[in-house]
This record gives structure tokens, sequence and C-alpha cells, in this order.
């Protein structure tokens, strides 16, 4: 299940223009001017609900992932907020695979909402439209008006040094994985069938031999004793995900995944390309290894997700990386496994994501009225009521508490009668299942794959070997954006080409030193110069 989405692609259908409301109490014009600190109206409340004395309306794009409501606007969530907050937002949803492109031409003609909710906003948008004044700065505001959001990056420092743009300025809600909730900063774990694993005498994987062994054994051993060599040992969409997990078998990816290519190396504070890295040619060769001997599906590089979850049904992977063969799968007999020890000692967990998950989740453009009450408005979902809300729904309809004080949803969400799935049955009621949302995931009031018990005994396995320091992505100024948009973005292409031919064997390891050679030459001492600026910034502020 998808916590938050990033990146999103797009078209440039239906575009709308949106008049500026400001609500019923008449006249409309544009948020402050560029530099204008805005000023509460009488109409506000600074504290308690309703937000405002008298109703306003604002104009708001969400992204809408397929499995989200269709139409907020008729989501029991936005219309109950509505009465408690006097503020009706009216939603135009835009689909996930068309976002990006829509709310590019909409900031680039002027013709934009009040506020982009679940748009997958990434950290160069946030920098440049932040300096043109287009998304408002929110420093000022989150300190007089967001409580909620102020606490927040108060407790956890990190979270609001990877929110803060390299001008020092704050432009966004971001969504924000709880630190306490270890299973969420891992979303997909590595999961192994234990009725395999007992029917041939094998322990859980300690190391990558053991793993190497295992995975030998699902193939030639017939574990589910059906007499068909129809057992696939490891399974998943694509090579990154094991390949995030492994690294850490061979001491990488030591500060997690946000920043993917890049890390620390090991006893100095200087910064290590990864992908150049003798220990990462060690890696690829042992997936190398995996795939030669069909220990990995041979589709692995070109299979659709819908296509891995059906075929996972049939309970024939040994092994797979996803965030839960049951939720996805409707698979119950596998057990998470933890970070492998490599061949020269190293055991870290680096597939970790920093609490930072998503910082371009909401933004506030220049258009609005009022800025003041959207930020009292967005805040709220920020503190434990408000959370409680936006994850659960309602109590006596969407969710009940428990003897014990626990929060659980009903059986018209879990064993729902007209036969719809979870989300299906949840969406009536709330709008977070398709992720992208700003909030903070907490493992009380989020009831996804993550908050399974088997998902959380998993992290308690692999918390020991989480890296010490787990970086956000780091944001860089507008000039070294425009360059990581050419040379950062062809090397990355270049890194994830060849990671899949080497892996696949369609390029030799032969071919190593000239594949170094050309990402040298690609301009990889400015793209390392960009990072060492990024890293000193992070640890400056």
């Amino acid at each position: 299940m998808k916590l938050f989405q990033s990146g999103l692609k797009v078209s440039l259908a239906a575009i709308m223009s949106f008049s500026i409301l400001a609500g019923c109490s008449g006249g409309g014009s544009d948020g402050p001017a560029e530099g204008e600190t805005p000023e509460a109206s009488s109409n506000f409340n600074p504290t308690g609900l309703p937000i405002v004395k008298e109703p306003i309306t604002l104009k708001m794009i969400a992204g809408k992932a397929p499995t989200t409501a269709p139409d907020w606007n008729t989501t029991m969530l936005w219309q109950e907020y509505e009465k408690m907050t006097n503020i009706k937002v009216e939603w135009e949803m835009v689909p996930n695979d068309t976002m990006t492109e829509k709310r590019n031409i909409l900031l680039a003609g002027g013709d934009y909402p009040h506020a982009f909710f679940t748009a997958g906003i990434p950290l160069a948008d946030l920098q440049k439209y932040g300096q043109q004044g287009i998304f408002i700065k929110l420093n000022d505001l989150i300190d007089q008006h967001a409580p909620n959001l102020k606490a927040l990056l108060e407790k956890y420092p990190d979270v609001k040094k990877g929110l803060t743009m390299p001008d020092g300025n704050i432009y966004s809600f971001p969504g924000v994985y709880d630190p306490e909730f270890k299973s969420v900063l891992s979303s997909a774990k590595m999961w192994v069938k234990q009725s395999w694993l007992d029917e041939l005498g094998l322990k859980e994987p300690q190391t990558t031999d053991d793993f190497y062994n295992m995975l030998k054994a699902f193939k030639e051993k017939d574990p589910n004793k059906n007499g068909q060599p129809d057992e696939i040992p490891y399974m998943g969409v694509g090579v990154d995900s094991l390949m995030n997990y492994l690294k850490g078998s061979w001491g990488l990816g030591n500060r997690g995944i946000r920043n993917a290519n890049v890390d620390l190396q090991p006893g100095t504070e200087e910064l290590r390309f990864i992908p150049t890295d003798p220990k990462y040619k060690e890696m690829l060769e042992y997936m190398h290894k995996l795939y030669k001997e069909k220990l990995i599906g041979e589709d692995v590089f070109t299979v659709q997700a819908n296509q891995y979850y059906a075929k996972g049904a049939e309970g024939v992977y040994g092994a797979t990386i996803t965030t839960s063969p049951y939720t996805l799968m409707n698979q119950d007999d596998y057990i998470g496994a933890t970070a492998l020890k490599g061949p020269h000692g190293d055991q870290i967990w680096a597939a970790i994501g920093s609490p930072l998950a998503t910082p371009g989740a909401f933004v506030i453009t220049d258009k609005n009225p009022n800025p003041i009450e959207t930020v009292r408005w967005i805040d709220y979902l920020y503190g434990e009521e408000g959370s409680k809300m936006f994850f659960m729904g309602f109590e006596g309809k969407s969710y009940n508490v428990t003897a014990d004080g626990e929060f659980e949803y009903t059986d018209e969400i879990t064993k729902n009668p007209s036969g719809l799935t979870f989300e299906q049955a949840l969406i009536k009621y709330v709008v977070w299942p398709g992720g992208g949302y700003p909030n903070v995931v907490q493992e009380k009031f989020f009831k996804g794959a993550e908050s399974r018990p088997e998902a959380v005994e998993t992290a308690e396995k692999y918390d020991p070997y989480v890296p010490e320091e787990v970086w956000p992505a780091f944001s860089f100024t507008a000039e070294e954006n425009e360059d990581m948009g050419t040379l950062g973005a062809d090397i990355n292409s270049y890194v994830t080409e060849m990671r899949a031919k080497f892996v696949s064997g369609s390029a030799s390891f032969d071919e190593w030193d000239n594949y170094v050679s050309t990402i040298n030459q690609m301009g990889l001492e400015r793209y390392m110069e960009i990072y060492k600026n990024a890293y000193n910034r992070y640890k400056q502020d």
C-alpha cells in the first residue's frame, strides 16, 4: 500500500482556469503582494474551531491516485471538516499521471488555484516557484499559525533541515513519517516464504551466502512438493529494490535511500559516489550470479506490477520485496528478513528512508486571498485529532475504539458486505489511500500494510542495522538544479541502464573500467561538487 508518491508524470488535458473566491463575504482579490506578510482579517479566529466566523471558499487541485476517492467534494472527511472550520474547499481532481504537466502549465501561465494538495511537487520546483513568489513563503506563518507543524519541526530538526530550501525559506507542508514508526520508514521489506523454509529445514538467512543457498534450494528441491519446477526463488518489479536491500551487505547506502547514488566514505566526511565504488561492482556481480542461475525471475526487468501481484497470489515466490504479501497477494506465510551480513562483514539496513517523506505535499499560492486561514486549515490535520480524523475517519462510522483504547476500522471497511476491497470501502470516508498527502504517519492511526504485526516485527529485526544518520533528499540552488537537470539526469539514467545490463549479463564486467570512465566524462566531478555543497548546507543548518 503506497503512502506517499512523488515525481508523477502528466498530459495536458482539460486545463481549468480558476476565479479567485474570497468567500461568502464577497470581494475577490489575490493574496498579499510578494514580500508582504499576510495579515489576519476580522473574520479569522486565531485558535479553536471554527477557523473563520463567516464561511469562506478555497479552490484546490488534488492529485488523484487510482486508489483514492474519485471526487473529494463528496467525501465525508471534507464535508465534515467544512462544518468544523467554516472553510469550504472546492476540489478539482487531476489524475496522478497527468498532474506534473498540468501543474507546470498552470504555474507557467499564471492560471493556478489557491493551493495544491497531493500534487507531488519536487524540491527543484519548490525552490523555483518559491523564489518567484508563486508559492508563498511559510516561515513566519508556520511560526505564528501552525502550532502542530511547528512542534513537529522542533522535535525533528532533520525534517526541518530537509524542508528548508537553500534560500532559507520553507514553501510547503510536508508528508512526514513518524520516526518512532520504524516499519513505515522502510515500507518495502524482504519477505521469505516460511513454509518453504520449514519444508527444506532451512533457517532464515543471515548472510549473503545464506541468501544464495536458500534461493538455490528453493529452485532445486521442490519446496512446494508439487513435482513441478514452478517455484520462483526471488521475484520483484525490476532489481532496484533488491539492490537497495543488498547495498548494506557491502557497506553501501550508509545514509539511506533518499540520495540514491551518494553516501559517506566510511571513516571520513567525504561523499562517495556509490555506482563507481569497487564494492558496488562486487554487489552487482553477486546479483548477476543470482540472475544467471535463474534464482531471480527471468522477467524481473519487464514484469508489470499487476502481473507481479497476480503471479504472487499463486504462492510461487520464495522471496520477494514488497510492502505486504498479505495485503497485495493474499499470502500469509511469509516472514520478514533482517539485514544480511556481506562478504566483508558489512551489515547495514540501507533501504531506509528519511522521516521527511514528501517535502512538496501541500503548497499555498500567491492567488490565495486567505493564506493565514489556509495555514490553520492544513495545520489542524497534523495534530492529534486532525490526524486521527484524516486516517481513521469518524467514530461509529468508519472506526471504533477497542476496550484497550486501540483504533480499528469497522466491519464495513474490513469485511465489506458488498464485497468492496479495504480501500474501496474506506474512500467513502477518507482520502489517504494513494498517498502524497500532507500529514504525519503514526502507527496508532495508520492501519495500512506497514502497521501489520509481521511488518512491525520485521522492523524490530533490522532496526539494529539502520544507519546512525539518515539523510533527507538534498535540495539544490537554482544554478545547481539547472546543472542537475542535465548532467545529473544523464548520469543517473546511465547508471540505471548499466545496472540492468550488468545484472542481466547483457554487459560484461570486463566493461567496468569503461563504464567508470564514461561516468567521469559525463561530469561526475561537478555532480559531486553539487552534492557536497548541498551536504555542507545540510550540516550547517
